[in-house]
C-alpha cells in the first residue's frame, strides 16, 4: 500500500478544509418593499435595479 513520502503541513490541511466551509450568499434588502435579493442583480419580485424599472414583472 502506498504511503506518503513527506508529512503534510498544517497549512495545507487547513487550506483544504477551509475550501469546504460553505457560506450562505449575502442578500440585499430593497428599500421600497423590503424584499431580499442578491446584490448587484435585478430584484426578481418587482424588476427594479438601482431605482429603475428594468424588467416587466407580471404576477
Amino acid at each position: 500500500m502506498a504511503n506518503p513520502k513527506r508529512k503534510q503541513s498544517k497549512r495545507r490541511s487547513a487550506n483544504r478544509r477551509a475550501a469546504n466551509a460553505f457560506k450562505a450568499p449575502q442578500v440585499a434588502t430593497d428599500p421600497t418593499d423590503g424584499s431580499a435579493f442578491r446584490p448587484h442583480r435585478v430584484n426578481p419580485k418587482n424588476g427594479m435595479y438601482r431605482g429603475r424599472q428594468v424588467l416587466d414583472v407580471t404576477v
